[in-house]
């Protein structure tokens, strides 16, 4: 079975996912009360809009094993993050429990697959460029 041959971070399939949880998200959060606009709306936007940004930024850094960990980090915090704004939703009545849940398995998912990621980075580095 050949390898897809992926020429930038958007045909990573957990950058698709994230971009779309990301897109939910922020119509999910249309709805908060404006109270909310520069507190847990402004924080579960960036936070889940980071993921797909510092998947981008790893992808770029792929020439060194350190950045790209480094990058792929930072997209585990800020999914996690995510998770903990969706569960201050919930608790504060902005998002019904089900719509919730099927969201942070969407983030479980994503985490799973920047884990595999951390896991073998070197599946994913650039080879050294030639002096």
């Amino acid at each position: 079975m050949a390898r897809e041959v992926l020429k930038s971070h958007t045909d990573l399939r957990v950058y698709r996912g994230a971009f779309e949880a990301a897109m939910r998200i922020f119509e999910l959060s249309k709805g908060f009360p404006v109270e909310e606009r520069y507190s847990l709306t402004d924080q579960i936007r960036r936070s889940s809009r980071s993921v797909c940004a510092n998947l981008a930024e790893a992808w770029r850094k792929r020439r060194y094993r350190a950045a790209f960990v480094s990058k792929l980090s930072d997209c585990e915090a800020e999914a996690a993050e995510t998770q903990t704004w969706l569960e201050f939703a919930v608790k504060c009545g902005y998002l019904d429990p089900e719509t919730a849940r099927d969201l942070y398995q969407r983030y479980n998912e994503i985490l799973s697959q920047l884990i595999q990621m951390l896991s073998h980075p070197e599946r994913w580095l650039l080879p050294p460029t030639k002096k």
